[in-house]
């Protein structure tokens, strides 16, 4: 596809063409450009930028992704056609890369793209396309998690019908979402997790209540930091009283309010009565165990964090929007019936 208010041209060969090409066919140079309407030029690595904010070449760039946008939806059309009974339904998908490429003709490290890929086979600037999927991002938080993630407005009143006491509402725990090594040595001792396939992470809490609800999740915090110090500054111990406390691990002890298995004492046996409030803690705590495996089969918690770090508002936002997801998928299929 060519553009009438650009021209592309050779320093060397001092030659001039509308055709839009990244190297001279004579020398093999780089070609540079220049915008008729703006009077703007460049080399062509720059064009791109240039094409997205430019008011002239903008109708060229808008024809030329509708062109594409349906080529690709009729590609999407017939492959969807060619798809028998057997390989349906899409909810039945396996992470494997048998079961990916049988539905999509890539492997899952293939299908689930990076920014970058999507830029270079959509012939965007990485730029664009991180600003697109921010936007459907936003709206998907600003929309979704808060009609699906919610504290009770009652909770205080709310039964319990697991654990071992009335006053116990929530459960909390910490997750991780594992994350490349970092550059350096002071961001590596940040962002370090033992649990972590990288050994380095982005740490998340996650709230249920005993109806196997996520509740609360609180804001991506470095691998490193304290589950204390996660929830302390999540805003969920402001619910908490003598009506409401909160289960959790014993990576959470010396909390009040929280209620954590007991530790045995130093020299000494725990007693059947601290064994026997042990189990029914960890019973009860076997539901965010399962809620948080959920979240984990989401490949974007899942696997490697392919995202900006440093980005912990994003990876919030991304983190809320996959628990309110996950709140639809346990709606269907509960952890217990």
């Amino acid at each position: 596809m060519f553009s009438a208010q650009l021209e592309w041209s050779c320093s060397k060969y001092d030659s001039t063409t509308f055709d839009r090409r990244k190297y001279c066919t004579n020398c093999g140079s780089m070609l540079s450009w220049t915008c008729v309407g703006s009077e703007k030029s460049g080399l062509y690595t720059n064009y791109y930028r240039h094409r997205d904010s430019c008011n002239f070449c903008t109708p060229e760039y808008e024809e030329e992704r509708q062109q594409k946008m349906e080529e690709e939806q009729a590609a999407i059309r017939q492959h969807l056609q060619a798809l028998d009974d057997k390989q349906r339904p899409w909810s039945e998908w396996g992470r494997s890369d048998a079961s990916c490429r049988q539905h999509t003709g890539h492997d899952v490290d293939q299908h689930c793209h990076s920014e970058p890929y999507i830029a270079i086979e959509v012939n965007l600037a990485h730029q664009t396309v991180s600003y697109f999927l921010s936007s459907v991002l936003d709206i998907l938080h600003s929309c979704v998690y808060p009609e699906l993630i919610s504290l009770p407005a009652n909770i205080a009143n709310t039964r319990t019908p697991h654990g071992p006491e009335q006053s116990h509402k929530l459960i909390v725990d910490s997750t991780f979402i594992a994350v490349p090594e970092p550059s350096n040595s002071e961001e590596r001792r940040a962002y370090y997790h033992a649990k972590s396939s990288t050994n380095y992470a982005l740490k998340v809490q996650i709230a249920c209540d005993f109806h196997h609800r996520i509740v609360h999740v609180s804001e991506c915090y470095h691998g490193s930091v304290h589950d204390i110090t996660i929830l302390s500054e999540s805003g969920l111990l402001e619910h908490v009283n003598d009506s409401v406390q909160i289960i959790a691990d014993k990576g959470y002890i010396g909390e009040e309010n929280v209620v954590t298995p007991r530790k045995k004492p130093h020299g000494r046996e725990l007693t059947d009565e601290d064994k026997r409030f042990n189990r029914d803690i960890n019973s009860a705590r076997a539901a965010i165990e399962n809620i948080n495996q959920r979240l984990k089969t989401y490949a974007i918690i899942g696997g490697i964090y392919r995202g900006a770090i440093h980005d912990f508002h994003k990876a919030t936002k991304i983190v809320q929007v996959v628990s309110a997801l996950c709140n639809l998928n346990l709606n269907k299929y509960p952890i217990r019936r």
